[in-house]
């Protein structure tokens, strides 16, 4: 359940949180035992590409609803890579693309659809949850 002030602090631009244990002193340089948390929304994109070999891709180019360009999403684990790439094995290329800010990804044709974490932090990061 969230705390209340925690969900009202994004409509005023807060990213998040940072978390330690009430001891825990400023350690400059190093903050191992501090956890930043942040605000971040589920959201469907459509797969357009991966990067990286198709039976365990690194990555995936991701559609967003609102864009005209994909994005990369942050790197998969193995487990899903692996889940990933078998549903992505038979699915057509179309080439080599490259997103908005120039990375270079394998295009699909593909009807695929993921969940994806979407950071509301900086720098937005797409973290592949499942296939849908």
């Amino acid at each position: 359940m969230p705390v209340k002030w925690y969900a009202t602090l994004q409509p005023q631009g807060v990213e998040g949180i940072v978390a330690k244990p009430g001891r825990s002193p400023y350690p400059f340089g190093a903050r191992t035992l501090w956890r930043k948390v942040r605000h971040a929304d589920t959201t469907d994109m459509r797969v357009v590409g991966f990067v990286g070999p198709r039976r365990r891709p690194r990555r995936l180019a991701l559609l967003p609803d609102a864009e005209s360009r994909p994005r990369l999403s942050a790197p998969l684990d193995a487990a899903l890579a692996a889940r990933l790439g078998a549903l992505l094995a038979d699915a057509p290329t179309t080439g080599e693309h490259r997103t908005a800010t120039g990375e270079t990804y394998t295009a699909l044709t593909t009807g695929l659809v993921v969940e994806v974490l979407a950071g509301t932090g900086r720098h937005g990061t797409l973290h592949v949850v499942r296939a849908r």
